[in-house]
Parts: C-alpha cells; sequence; structure tokens
C-alpha cells in the first residue's frame, strides 16, 4: 500500500487544509473534523485500502487498519504542512468561525462536542501512543511464563531475568507515560505531566507520615495521574498568562511543582484511589460473581462498540487492571468478538456464490484471525446485516467462555490469536476463541442473509 498516495486521495476529497479543523489517528482510524462536508461516506469508502468509514459526531473516522492509520495521517499532516505552512492547525481551528457559514456549522460542531465525546477523543490521544509498550512488553511477559512452566530452573538464567525486566518496563514506567502523553493533551508541558507522575509514584512518599497518617507511593494510578496532570496543566496555561514574561520561564513551572504536589498528594490521590478501587471492584465482580453471563454480555455488544467507534473508552480500564493486578481480564472477553467475526465470515464464504464477495473473505480472513477485524466488519458482515448479528452471537459465547474461567491478559491492543501468548491460560482462551469461531458460523448459517448479486460487488 502506497500510503502518501492514499493520503493525497483522501485529503483530495475533504481538503483544503482550511477545510481541516483537526487531524490525528487512534490504533485503526485516521479521524477528521472538518469545517465543511462538501464529501460523503461513499466517496471515501470508494477508496482503495479504506476498509470503512464511521461518522461519531462532527468527526469522520476513516477506518485504515492496525499500522496503516498511523503511516497515512502522518502523510495527511505533511499535506497540510505543504498547504497551509503559514498557519498551524490550532490557529485553523480558532479561525473556523469565519463568515456566515462557516459559524453556523462551528455552532453545530460545537452542539455535537458533547463532553462524552470530547472525553474519548483524550483519552485515544493519551492511551494510543503507549499501545505498542503494552503489546512488547506484554508477549515477553506471556512468553516468559510458558517457558517457565515448562522449565521453572530457566528462572535463574541472566537472560531470562533481563527479558522479564523488559517484560514489566512498560508497567513500571506507566504512571511517568501516562503523565507525558496527558500534559500534551491538555496543553501543558509534557515534562511536567512527568514530574507530576513521578512525584506521586516516588517510593520516598512510603517513609512520611502526615497527620497520623504514612503516605502511600502510586495510590490512585493511572487516575490519580490523569487528575493531577490535568489541574497542573490548567494551572500552568494560568500562570503563563498572569505571569510577566521575564519571569515566567522559572517562576511558571516552579509554582506549578510546588502548588500541584500538594494537590495531588492530598486531592487527586484519595479520588483515584477511590476510583481506580471501583473500578478494579466492579471489573473483577462483575465478571467473578455475573461469570459466563456478564461475559456473554460483554463479548456480544462490543462490536456495536467498536463500530461506533467508542471503544476507547475502555482503554484506561485496561490500563488501571494492568497496573493493579498485572492482568485485565476484560480484554480476552471483549477480544472474543473479533472470533465472531471470523466465523461469521466463514459461513458467508461458504454460502455465498458472489466470487467477489468470496474473494474479500479469504483476503480478510488470515488478518480476522490476527485480531484485525476491520476489514471483515466493514467489508463483509456489516454491509450484509444478517451476518453482523451472528459475529456479535459468537462474540458472546467465546465471551461467556473467557469470563467463566477469569481468563487474563497481560497486554493490550492486540486480540485473536496472537494475544494468546500473553494470557494466563492458554489452553482456556483458545478453547474459548474456537468457541467464538464456531458459535459466529453456525448463528450465521442459520440466520442466512441476501446473497448479493454478482455485480453488485
Amino acid at each position: 500500500m502506497d500510503y502518501k498516495e492514499l493520503a493525497r486521495e483522501i485529503y483530495a476529497l475533504t481538503g483544503p487544509a482550511s477545510n481541516i479543523v483537526q487531524a490525528y489517528h487512534c490504533m485503526t482510524r485516521l479521524r477528521l473534523v472538518v469545517k465543511e462536508e462538501h464529501f460523503t461516506k461513499e466517496d471515501i469508502g470508494r477508496l482503495r485500502g479504506v476498509m470503512g468509514i464511521n461518522k461519531s459526531g462532527d468527526e469522520w473516522q476513516i477506518i485504515l487498519g492496525p499500522g496503516k492509520a498511523q503511516e497515512v495521517t502522518r502523510e495527511f499532516l505533511e499535506l497540510l504542512k505543504e498547504d497551509n505552512q503559514s498557519a498551524s492547525v490550532g490557529e485553523l481551528a480558532r479561525n473556523a468561525a469565519v463568515g456566515d457559514g462557516q459559524a453556523l456549522h462551528e455552532a453545530i460542531r460545537r452542539k455535537n462536542a458533547t463532553p462524552a465525546r470530547e472525553a474519548l477523543k483524550k483519552i485515544a490521544q493519551i492511551f494510543v501512543p503507549i499501545i505498542p509498550a503494552f503489546i512488547a512488553c506484554g508477549l515477553i511477559t506471556g512468553l516468559l511464563n510458558i517457558a517457565l512452566k515448562l522449565n521453572p530452573e530457566l528462572s535463574a538464567l541472566p537472560v531470562i531475568q533481563i527479558f522479564a525486566i523488559a517484560g514489566n518496563a512498560a508497567f513500571y514506567g506507566l504512571n511517568i507515560f501516562v503523565g507525558v502523553n496527558a500534559a500534551k493533551v491538555f496543553g501543558g508541558s509534557p515534562m511536567l505531566g512527568g514530574v507530576m507522575a513521578a512525584i506521586i509514584t516516588h517510593p520516598g512518599l512510603a517513609h512520611i507520615v502526615f497527620s497520623g497518617q504514612p503516605l502511600v507511593p502510586g495510590r490512585g494510578g493511572i487516575i490519580a495521574v490523569i487528575l493531577v496532570v490535568l489541574f497542573a496543566s490548567l494551572l500552568e496555561k494560568k500562570l503563563h498568562r498572569v505571569i510577566p514574561d521575564m519571569f515566567d520561564l522559572f517562576l511558571t513551572p516552579l509554582l506549578v511543582v510546588l502548588i500541584a504536589t500538594f494537590v495531588a498528594l492530598f486531592i487527586c490521590q484519595p479520588i483515584g484511589g477511590w476510583l481506580s478501587e471501583a473500578i478494579g471492584y466492579a471489573a473483577t465482580e462483575s465478571i467473578g460473581r455475573g461469570g459466563a453471563v456478564t461475559g456473554f454480555i460483554l463479548g456480544g455488544t462490543f462490536l456495536p462498540m467498536v463500530m461506533l467507534g467508542i471503544h476507547q473508552g475502555l482503554t484506561p480500564i485496561h490500563a488501571e487492571l494492568l497496573a493493579r493486578y498485572g492482568v485485565t481480564i476484560l480484554l480476552p472477553i471483549l477480544a472474543m468478538a473479533g472470533g465472531g467475526q471470523v466465523g461469521a465470515a466463514a459461513a458467508v464464504y461458504v454460502k455465498t456464490k458472489n466470487r467477489q464477495l468470496r474473494k474479500t473473505i479469504a483476503s480478510a480472513l488470515p488478518v480476522g484471525l490476527m485480531g484485525i477485524g476491520e476489514p471483515l466488519i466493514y467489508g463483509v458482515t456489516l454491509p450484509l446485516g444478517k451476518p453482523f448479528i451472528g459475529a456479535c452471537i459468537g462474540g458472546a459465547c467465546g465471551g461467556a467462555v473467557q469470563a467463566a474461567f477469569m481468563v487474563g491478559a497481560a497486554a493490550m491492543g492486540i486480540s485473536g490469536l496472537p494475544l494468546a501468548a500473553s494470557t494466563d491460560n492458554i489452553p482456556v482462551y483458545l478453547s474459548g476463541l474456537f468457541v467464538s469461531y464456531l458459535a459466529g458460523f453456525i448463528a450465521t448459517w442459520i440466520i442466512g442473509f441476501d446473497d448479493p448479486a454478482e455485480e453488485v460487488c
């Protein structure tokens, strides 16, 4: 795939630069906010390399797939710079209300920019850059666990100990990574965000007793980090406006760290600790008590969440569970949705007489098995309608198996067969995945679908 050419084709439809308010990416999608929508879903959907289109409020989500989304977004942003070197994306956004028609569009955009949608955008921008680290470290940890189960004596080898440290690195530095990224998203200085995360994680806090209570390093986890970095970023921006320029360089960061430290330790950490414990309790108790029923519901509803682009809201929950317990019990359940897609698509492949559709499925199934479901969602099951329901049923059945055995994963951002290596119960995970394949196949076979005419595809 020529990423630059695809970026040019998307830009030709959505541009020029003065029309682009915001452009960024998550793991699988190029996300755009534009002033005037002089294009349609069909226009973008016809481009070779585009797996699907979703629109959430004023945001266009162009589904490209893992890796490709990042590369195409990079080329797209380069085209933005070339087309309008004199104005930054931020300046374009501030000028969006010029003219009566643009003012009307800006009013509509503000109305659609609900707090929930804005929160999801910020969550994606904070956590998506960290996901490759989770994938790498989670897979290292999972493979080491397999090796040590087969031969426990390997734990004495220095090379194995080094790999163990590498596998734990993402979790060891998680608060720092979140602090730096959160400051970028909230408009603060990234390194000050990292400093605030380091302060509330510092092991020296354990030796300090305040009002008869010892301070707890890392209390509140990433939630406390996000809260304090949000406060520090808002404070920093306020101080930049009121402190004279000649004192701003040294006085602003000094005041931010001094003030935010006490806010972090005595406000953000207690609140974050309560929220963190509530998330951990809710996740473990709902799955522990509800078992297969809870897994069935979660596995069956995840595909619609992916289709709407709101699944990013679960990322901090996965991260919090990983930080607290070393595994997330939600991911194996939700990963079964992709298995349902594979089973549903396989049923369509067997039943359809449309050669082009069979060719599409044959090319998309291998990546579906590897946990990349967008080609199957937007190329097969969703356009046909009923197979999408079959896929949801398959995901629900697989999710029931994962929840019944409380399977956990030491990674996030991956699913399908690759996730197996990072789980704490590989046989059960693979059994649940097979159940999702089979249930998706059977459900789609029974429900059926309208086989498209050869010329439609």
